[in-house]
């Protein structure tokens, strides 16, 4: 760019030539200027603020802080709401744990109670004598992101150990370990002796419990009765099978309460003891057998005697 000045004092015309490098300079100049101007007219505007009375100024320092302050509180208010959130989660995750926890006890044979899942823990200490520090809102985020992790982590493994801890009872339930007569008395064990009707040495393939007519016969474990009818040698017998080839044999009953495809629990009153079939007084005969082959009950049973 070429610039000429003309004037009566010059004895001739003079040119200055303007290069890019010379207006970006000059640009340069003036936005540093305007900037300059527009800092300077704020901290004065700042700093000397209280001490003018002009109300379009402070009109205008109020609706600065008005407009700060809205964005406090809508910053705090989405804070508040989003950590609000994150305590509702933890409170349902703590009553499932609770929930888990009761039931966990239950199975383990604990009472609740013992375990006070209805309190807060209890804490104390001294005071500590290392610095402290308030918590921010991120350091404060961070730590409850944390805690949920980790107790979505917890649920996770003691829900794994509910299930196999109610697979391990369910287990338990269906081995016959009730005695099938209370207040009987043993009176014929598993393995050889002498046949009471023959003389002959013979294999009794159950125990007997001596007891009188009518005392109640409960089932050891809780199965389904796959029979129950009249036997020529057992009299009146009932089967009941708990599943993998595990069945209980009751013979010589009185009564039969029970019917075939009914569904017994353990312990649960199935007949009444008799002196039916080939007996030689009123007992109850107790077989336990697996696919068929019988099995000593004293490895399920706690023998009186």
């Amino acid at each position: 760019m070429n610039i000429i000045l003309v004037s009566g004092k010059l004895t001739r015309a003079r040119t200055l030539t303007l290069s890019s490098p010379h207006l970006v300079l000059g640009a340069a100049a003036v936005l540093l200027s305007v900037l300059v101007l527009a800092f300077g007219l704020q901290y004065f505007m700042l700093r000397y603020a209280s001490g003018l009375n002009s109300p379009l100024l402070k009109t205008l320092i109020l609706s600065v802080q008005q407009e700060h302050n809205e964005k406090m509180q809508s910053y705090l208010r989405e804070n508040l709401n989003a950590m609000a959130s994150k305590l509702g989660q933890m409170q349902a995750q703590l009553l499932r744990l609770d929930t888990l926890g009761e039931r966990l006890a239950r199975t383990a044979g604990f009472k609740p109670q013992e375990f006070m899942f209805d309190q807060a823990p209890a804490r104390g200490g001294a005071a500590s004598t290392l610095p402290t520090y308030d918590l921010s809102f991120g350091d404060l985020g961070r730590q409850v992101e944390l805690l949920i992790r980790q107790m979505d982590d917890r649920t996770e493994k003691l829900g794994i150990l509910d299930s196999l801890m109610i697979i391990d009872s369910a287990k338990k339930k269906l081995l016959p370990s009730v005695l099938p007569v209370q207040g009987g008395w043993y009176s014929s064990n598993f393995g050889w002796r002498i046949d009471p009707f023959s003389g002959t040495r013979a294999f009794h393939e159950g125990v007997d419990f001596m007891a009188e007519v009518g005392t109640a016969a409960h089932a050891a474990a809780g199965g389904v009765v796959a029979y129950s009818d009249f036997h020529p040698q057992y009299g009146n017998m009932i089967e009941i099978d708990h599943g993998n080839g595990l069945i209980t044999r009751y013979a010589h009953l009185s009564k039969r309460m029970v019917k075939m495809g009914d569904v017994v629990l353990s312990g649960g009153r199935i007949g009444d003891v008799g002196s039916t079939g080939r007996t030689t007084g009123p007992h109850l005969h107790f077989e336990v057998r697996q696919n068929g082959a019988p099995l000593n009950p004293a490895r399920f049973l706690r023998l009186p005697g």
